[in-house]
């Protein structure tokens, strides 16, 4: 990614409050709230707007024939669920689990070490 393209991302977390800027030699971007209290349909949403298979499900108005479309409902209980999870997990639990993952490997490294 492009440094162009991140400040633009933040520039766009920090108008919505996620992140803020802090000046100086080591200056950068923080979080504005604790990584437990920060949804990733927040991040998301934030950076790409409502998450939805397809437009109709965001704009009822979006297609007519919503009230004779046998798969819209489909479409539907789908981004109920994508959101369901999104909504669900904070940056705190991807932290975590980032974490977890690097432990892993590090253990997986020194089994293979000691099988030599």
């Amino acid at each position: 990614m492009s440094e162009q393209y991140l400040e633009q991302l933040f520039a766009t977390l920090r108008k919505a409050k996620i992140v803020k800027s802090v000046r100086g030699a080591h200056g950068g971007y923080m979080l504005n709230y604790d990584p437990e209290d920060i949804t990733v349909a927040d991040v998301i949403t934030t950076l790409e707007g409502p998450i939805a298979p397809v437009d109709c499900v965001i704009e009822e108005d979006f297609c007519n024939y919503i009230d004779k479309c046998v798969i819209h409902g489909l479409w539907s209980e789908l981004a109920d669920a994508i959101n369901g999870v999104i909504e669900n997990m904070t940056l705190a639990d991807l932290r975590d689990k980032a974490v977890q993952e690097k432990q892993r490997e590090k253990e997986l490294e020194k089994e293979k070490l000691e099988a030599k």
